[in-house]
């Protein structure tokens, strides 16, 4: 089994168990979306749908983010961590959207980028969930369960997107990413991976023994 075949059967096995995944942030617009997906850095997307109801209760909109008062904004998002930094991107991205881009979250890698706040991992969620254009989610879960069955051999989250988008159909990327964070959670997590219970195992190349 090549390293391509590998990762269709991993998909597939992912898909079986997984049928309806989605991501796991509460959003009702793209711009709500890009703004959970900044807070949950070093943070969990349980702790982010706790706090985002307030937030886009007071900010529904970028038109509003933009203007957003900082220190009050600080005090929304401060169960979030890294308050500070992350209060003064979001009021930053959401000027660029209104007056850039017209109030509209960009729809492309470049646009998206220029975004404060913005690497390329939010950027291909968004692209992904948003607009249905696919992309590589590299997170900590992606990054180390993608290593562990030899799809990359990279440790960069930008090589490993780089080196795995070409393994999968872009029609299946966004699902697979939400489907192997579910995954990490529940089978193959960093410290205490349950080898002998996991329905890869028969072809992952690294089992933990």
């Amino acid at each position: 089994m090549d390293k391509k075949e590998r990762a269709l059967r991993f998909a597939q096995t992912l898909n079986e168990i997984y049928p309806d995944a989605v991501c796991s942030l509460d959003y009702e617009t793209p711009f709500r979306l890009l703004c959970a997906v900044q807070l949950s850095a070093q943070c969990t997307d349980a702790r982010v749908n706790l706090v985002t109801p307030a937030l886009f209760e007071r900010y529904p909109s970028s038109a509003e983010m933009a203007d957003a008062d900082l220190s009050e904004l600080e005090e929304i998002i401060k169960p979030c961590g890294f308050y500070h930094n992350k209060a003064k991107n979001l009021i930053a991205c959401a000027k660029r959207i209104e007056e850039v881009y017209g109030g509209n979250v960009p729809d492309n890698m470049d646009d998206l980028l220029t975004l404060a706040g913005v690497g390329r991992k939010t950027a291909n969620l968004v692209l992904g969930d948003i607009y249905n254009q696919g992309g590589m989610v590299i997170d900590t879960h992606a990054k180390r369960i993608l290593n562990r069955m030899g799809l990359t051999e990279f440790d960069d989250p930008v090589k490993i997107e780089f080196d795995t988008e070409k393994l999968f159909p872009r029609e299946m990327q966004s699902g697979f990413c939400h489907r192997i964070v579910l995954f990490g959670r529940d089978t193959c997590s960093a410290r205490k991976p349950k080898c002998a219970a996991c329905p890869a195992s028969s072809y992952c190349p690294k089992i933990i023994k």
